[in-house]
């Protein structure tokens, strides 16, 4: 009796080993995050929806923990790559995050070398996807904001544009893009293009005001950008009935912090703010985005969300199939297929997602309301209308 309670209690005690290792231990994940630098409002946004992640992530799938280890990349690309480098000694099995196309592309080359999948939401330059790496996931394009700007300026039913773009990749593709969509659909357009060192806007608007005098003007850039261009139009005041931009525009960051510049003007939102979610995956995010920031959430926590718990679902299946280690996380991320909050996403055999669609909000009194498409419209637009 002696020997076999030995033996149970060594079987026992090996289980328990066992379970113990496969419940307790942590799976890291990477955050290689613009922290500080020119994107550092946006990285702060996109950190915050991987962070809601990780708590929903952890007390919902009941096997598997996961713990981020943060690296800033500082917004500038030779960071990025020393960011995800760093990672890789500290033992992530893949990374979330990155803005920037720029900042993207030599970091997810860093991953791809190290082995290590990438998945991001903030590069949408179209040879991201066109190197051939089966490491690489994004879960929007720039054909989906490219939808949505032409979408919105058909409503305008304008005549007559300017597009204002950052020289960077993602912004020049998306600009000409753009441009040529209209000019298809008859609009006249004129491109500016700007060096993305630029902080003095006048010269480019007052060329606008002067020579150009469109109905709109477009602006493909980011953050500071806006900045720039929404204080050089307020001073010179051109004659137009829309400002529009894209990405990082459209959130209440910078509704609050430029509260003269904001009123009417346009950019990308799959959210109103305040936010508003119909399905428990929506309300179980802003509920934990609440506790957690005591704020409400805004797209680019949206994203960095959805891009995380795809990420670490794929990690799950692949450590449930014992091939976390072996190429398992790239090939469960290929196979995804589900509904998220923005959309059903699947990858393309590049790793882009083919349902992206974006939609357009306005800022209206502190507020941000999308007001394209008429179908998901949750406030009607300010137009013509503009910041000064």
């Amino acid at each position: 009796m002696n020997r076999i309670s030995s033996k149970i209690g060594l079987v026992a005690a090996a289980l328990s080993l066992h379970v113990g290792g496969a419940f307790a231990d942590e799976i890291l994940v990477g955050a290689e995050i613009p922290l500080t630098g020119s994107l550092a409002r946006v990285g702060a946004g996109m950190h915050e929806g991987i962070s809601v992640a990780v708590d929903v992530f952890n007390k919902t799938n009941g096997k598997h923990t996961i713990k981020i280890v943060t690296a800033d990349d500082e917004s500038a690309p030779a960071k990025a790559i020393a960011a995800v480098e760093k990672l890789a000694g500290d033992g992530v099995v893949a990374i979330t995050g990155g803005y920037g196309s720029n900042n993207i592309g030599p970091a997810s080359d860093a991953a791809n070398k190290l082995g290590l999948p990438y998945i991001t939401s903030g590069g949408v330059a179209e040879n991201l996807t066109e190197r051939g790496y089966k490491t690489f996931f994004r879960i929007n394009n720039t054909a989906g904001y490219q939808k949505a700007m032409v979408g919105l300026l058909d409503t305008m039913q304008i005549k007559s544009a300017s597009v204002v773009y950052s020289t960077k990749e993602a912004t020049a593709d998306l600009a000409k893009d753009v441009e040529k969509e209209l000019a298809a659909k008859g609009v006249a357009v004129t491109l500016h293009a700007f060096d993305p060192a630029i902080t003095d806007f006048k010269p480019i608007i007052n060329k606008v005001r002067l020579q150009d005098k469109p109905e709109v003007i477009v602006m493909v850039g980011y953050e500071n950008d806006y900045v720039g261009i929404l204080r050089a139009a307020k001073v010179l005041k051109p004659k137009v009935k829309a400002m529009v931009g894209v990405w990082s525009l459209a959130t209440p960051k910078m509704a609050s912090d430029f509260p003269d510049l904001m009123p009417s003007v346009y950019g990308t939102a799959l959210l109103p703010f305040p936010a508003e979610f119909q399905t428990e995956e929506g309300k179980r995010f802003a509920d934990t985005y609440m506790k957690l920031y005591n704020k409400a959430p805004d797209y680019l926590g949206q994203f960095g969300f959805v891009q995380s718990m795809i990420l670490f679902e794929a990690i799950a299946r692949a450590a449930d199939a014992g091939t976390l280690k072996s190429g398992g996380i790239a090939q469960e991320l290929a196979r995804t297929d589900r509904q998220t909050l923005i959309g059903r996403v699947q990858f393309s055999d590049k790793g882009d997602n083919l349902n992206f669609v974006h939609r357009m909000g306005q800022h209206q009194d502190g507020k941000i309301a999308i007001v394209w498409p008429s179908d998901a419209a949750t406030g009607k637009m300010n137009f013509p209308g503009v910041p000064w």
